[in-house]
């Protein structure tokens, strides 16, 4: 990068996109419950006092159950649409993927306001199992995403192979195929669980009397004595979420590296 002005750009962008994140735990371990400069002093009491809220650990349960609930359920949904669509030609097979990948695209608000309205009109209560559906709906593209080049880096040269030597279908794809996308299956159920545990929009429409973490956060920080407590939880999100969007990714890097393809970015 030869171009000044560039380089200053781009510094500066970064610096916009991470200095909030960077000054996360700077004021979690700040010995005061004023969010400013200058620093107090160093303190871990915001952490005990978050480690001591049950309401906390009750939401932080209801994200973990509704998290993992959706990561299981989107990459299912992901490997049976991204097999079809990578070995299977049918009618109407890209208008029918990109219907599924609409939600990456379309508004979250508007994504949640009708998911409410339909849900609200069939008579469904709102509860865990509404903001899985929604949350379902949301993560599905991420998964089919991430199993489709999973997929398309297969040799299928190894699956004729199998059937010429005996194999079903069925066993072909359990004993060949699973094995082989296993990494994009672990990948894609990080990347959604990860997703999942960090959506606050439909979880705070579809939530009803069930509280996910994200919504509990969001209510705390009406409080300014809370806000420290948050920060300090919010430090232990960051980094929980760059430890998983890193194994995924080294997944993913490890799925394509085992079938010879070649890797074209990533999420991190």
């Amino acid at each position: 990068m030869n171009n000044p002005g560039l380089r200053a750009y781009a510094i500066g962008y970064l610096v916009f996109l991470y200095a909030p994140i960077v000054l996360l735990p700077v004021f979690a371990f700040n010995d005061s419950a004023v969010i400013a400069f200058p620093l107090q002093g160093f303190t871990t009491h915001w952490f005990k006092e978050m480690w001591a809220d049950t309401q906390l650990f009750r939401s932080l349960k209801n994200s973990l159950i509704i998290a993992g609930t959706t990561s299981v359920i989107a990459t299912t949904l992901g490997l049976l649409a991204a097999r079809a669509t990578t070995r299977y030609h049918f009618p109407a097979s890209a208008g029918i993927l990109g219907l599924v990948m609409l939600p990456l695209v379309l508004p979250e608000m508007i994504v949640a306001m009708s998911l409410l309205m339909v849900l609200l009109a069939i008579g469904v209560p709102l509860s865990i199992l509404t903001i899985i559906l929604g949350h379902v709906l949301i993560c599905t593209p991420f998964a089919v995403a991430i199993m489709t080049s999973a997929f398309q880096s297969l040799d299928r040269s190894l699956e004729e192979a199998a059937i010429d030597l005996g194999e079903t279908a069925a066993s072909t794809f359990r004993l060949i195929i699973l094995p082989l996308v296993m990494p994009g299956i672990i990948s894609s159920l990080l990347i959604s669980f990860t997703v999942s545990l960090d959506e606050f929009i439909i979880s705070f429409f579809l939530g009803g009397s069930e509280t996910a973490l994200s919504v509990y956060i969001y209510g705390q920080f009406r409080f300014p004595a809370k806000v420290p407590a948050m920060l300090a939880l919010g430090t232990i999100l960051v980094l929980v979420s760059i430890t998983l969007l890193s194994i995924a990714e080294y997944f993913r890097r490890r799925g394509i590296a085992r079938t010879g393809g070649k890797s074209s970015g990533g999420f991190l």
